[in-house]
């Protein structure tokens, strides 16, 4: 099978797998485990932050790190199709008793316009508090799509006093397609984490960056929600390797992506444009070809070729290090025979 349902399937390589071995290890509950610290310390400081956070997945460590920023009863805003309102089981909700609003753009992106008007700083007793701003970047289910106005949105919730959240679940994919070192974005956020299972290949980890003082309440919530975990110097050593030697690499994705995006473009014209797949992830919509979402999947999966959907209409395909050129184009021309 050619996996491309999403750049998670990827598997350990031997030269991870031996890092992972041979790591050294410790009771991270107490935080004495050397691997975990130096992957955090590692993490924090390319992010240009004080302190990082290991934690089991993005969505624990996007839950901690907006908790963090905003009480009960407050409000987050992010773009109606971000990780955090969309695909986070309502746990900000559910755990941490904060609600969202939401804006809409086109490919996820900032609308300012729109974050003005949501905004809800004080308006008394009688209207939630607007509490902090998630920003996703890259916007996964907006196709990839690296933020425009990122900087400008970040200088005026400065003025207003109010922290920035950033999900970067894939935000070395951001810098390596737009040449912004990741530290230029993380700064500018009070809160952010990044997934190292990924397009980075690690089995299994995310990391939240803030300053010390966010991330010892982050460590509590952790512990508090069950989230403590003891030698997982094993898996912070997978993350480590990443880090070393997945980065650079994330532009072969983004070139298998638009190979994607190309031949299928040319199958259903209309379906992807080419020219706005950005880094590792192809949407193509299906409402103008005539055939069902659940029926190319089906289709696909008959012929060796997993991919998923993430709309009605919407196919999504995600390259990642374990589909080699000749896959990714194996995969779309099957996909493509179908959309015909």
């Amino acid at each position: 099978m050619i996996d491309l349902r999403s750049d998670t399937v990827t598997r350990p390589s031997p030269g991870m797998l031996a890092a992972m071995t041979s790591a050294p290890t410790g009771d991270d509950v107490y935080a004495e485990d050397p691997t975990v610290t130096e992957l955090e310390q590692t993490v924090a400081g390319l992010l240009g932050h004080e302190a990082g956070l290991f934690t089991v997945s993005g969505s624990l460590a996007n839950i901690l790190g907006v908790r963090a920023l905003a009480a009960p009863g407050t409000e987050v805003l992010c773009e109606a199709g971000a990780h955090v309102a969309r695909a986070e089981l309502g746990a900000h909700a559910a755990i941490s008793g904060i609600t969202t609003r939401t804006w809409s753009a086109p490919g996820g992106q900032i609308d300012l316009d729109q974050i003005r008007a949501l905004v809800a700083p004080d308006l008394g007793p009688y209207f939630v508090t607007t509490a902090a701003v998630s920003v996703e970047n890259t916007h996964n289910f907006g196709g990839g799509t690296i933020q425009t106005g990122y900087d400008a949105l970040a200088d005026e919730l400065d003025v207003l006093g109010l922290p920035l959240h950033l999900d970067g679940a894939r935000l070395w994919n951001a810098s390596v397609a737009s040449g912004v070192p990741v530290s230029a974005y993380a700064s500018r956020a009070a809160a952010a984490s990044v997934c190292l299972s990924k397009g980075l290949g690690a089995p299994i980890g995310s990391v939240l960056v803030g300053s010390a003082g966010l991330i010892q309440e982050a460590r509590v919530w952790r512990k508090r929600l069950g989230a403590g975990w003891r030698q997982a110097g094993v898996l912070a050593a997978a993350g480590l390797y990443a880090l070393e030697h997945n980065v650079e690499r994330l532009a072969e994705d983004h070139a298998h992506a638009r190979l994607i995006a190309e031949i299928l473009a040319d199958a259903a014209p209309g379906s992807v444009k080419p020219d706005q797949v950005e880094t590792n992830i192809v949407v193509a919509d299906l409402s103008g070809v005539g055939k069902s979402v659940a029926e190319v999947i089906a289709g696909a999966k008959a012929e060796g070729v997993l991919i998923g959907g993430v709309g009605a209409t919407q196919l999504r395909l995600v390259t990642h290090l374990d589909a080699s050129t000749a896959d990714c184009r194996q995969a779309a021309e099957t996909v493509a025979r179908l959309l015909r």
